[in-house]
């Protein structure tokens, strides 16, 4: 929604401004010169980037113009998941937690945190390093260097929309010239008309020049920048769960490595140290059994 209502604020910006000017609104309204930016834009941008990443542009714009980044309530969440799991982890038996973290989608310990289970990258994440540490014989700060290397993975890839949105935004001032350029070259053409004719194509031309700098500085360029924050704050949770783990495998109690991980989550959305223990120590789902396996 911010998004939305921050284009449609500088539009009214620029063409009232424009209009209270003495302007007339008509001169802006030049198609082709639209037609002649966007379309090179776009092309540049399936030039420069695989199909992977197209596809996953058009989500990024969708994710960054409705917000759509993990909330305090998804972090409580993830620590009540986490908390749980390792309460199982030094409670039960390893082959009953290996039940759950093998088919997280029949697990009953997982189906208590719908929110989690329903990000597959992240339940999958969870579920590896959870398995590497039960096996027992892993260094805290082998798993450690581990993490960092997929969560930068991950983060890399995520960013990716971003990236490509910011490069078509720094090309698009240089795309409107290109459009005026042509709109001089069609003035060029109408040299012996009156100076109202010849006004008119020259400003007409000038139009692709303003479209471009404005597309660029107005609008994508800013829309890069929120699909970026938007896609950095989907990788918090991997942190999180990084954080928390590693404080375990290093001997901290489960209370304790939730800490580890709360402290990693931005002051906005951070849940307050009495909001985790009310809401997830003490809301924790008690020991669930493990998903039932399927006879021979």
């Amino acid at each position: 929604m911010g998004v939305l209502i921050g284009i449609i604020l500088g539009l009214v910006a620029t063409f009232g401004g424009f209009m209270a000017m003495g302007g007339h609104i008509d001169v802006v309204w030049q198609p082709f010169e639209y037609v002649i930016i966007g379309g090179i834009a776009l092309g540049t941008f399936i030039i420069a980037n695989p199909m992977s990443v197209i596809k996953d542009t058009g989500k990024a714009i969708v994710q960054g113009a409705m917000g759509t980044a993990p909330k305090r309530k998804d972090f409580i969440a993830l620590l009540g998941l986490l908390y749980t799991l390792m309460r199982d982890m030094r409670q039960k038996p390893r082959n009953e937690v290996e039940a759950h973290i093998d088919n997280p989608g029949e697990s009953t310990l997982f189906a208590h945190f719908p929110t989690i289970l329903k990000d597959k990258e992240l339940t999958q994440f969870i579920c590896d390093y959870a398995r590497l540490i039960i096996i027992g014989n892993a260094k805290s700060h082998e798993i450690e260097g581990l993490m960092e290397q997929e969560i930068s993975t991950i983060k890399k890839h995520k960013t990716k929309p971003a990236a490509a949105l910011s490069t078509v935004a720094e090309g698009l001032p240089a795309l409107g010239i290109c459009a005026a350029v042509l709109g001089i070259v069609k003035a060029m053409g109408a040299i012996d008309q009156s100076p109202e004719i010849l006004g008119h194509y020259i400003g007409s031309a000038l139009i692709g020049t303003f479209v471009g700098i404005y597309s660029s500085y107005a609008i994508l360029g800013p829309l890069a920048n929120k699909v970026k924050i938007t896609r950095e704050k989907q990788c918090a949770p991997f942190i999180i769960v990084k954080q928390t783990l590693i404080a375990f495998m290093n001997g901290a109690l489960p209370p304790i490595a939730l800490e580890h991980g709360r402290k990693t989550i931005s002051a906005g959305d951070r849940p307050t140290i009495d909001e985790v223990e009310s809401e997830v120590i003490s809301s924790a789902p008690s020991s669930s059994s493990a998903p039932q396996q399927q006879a021979a």
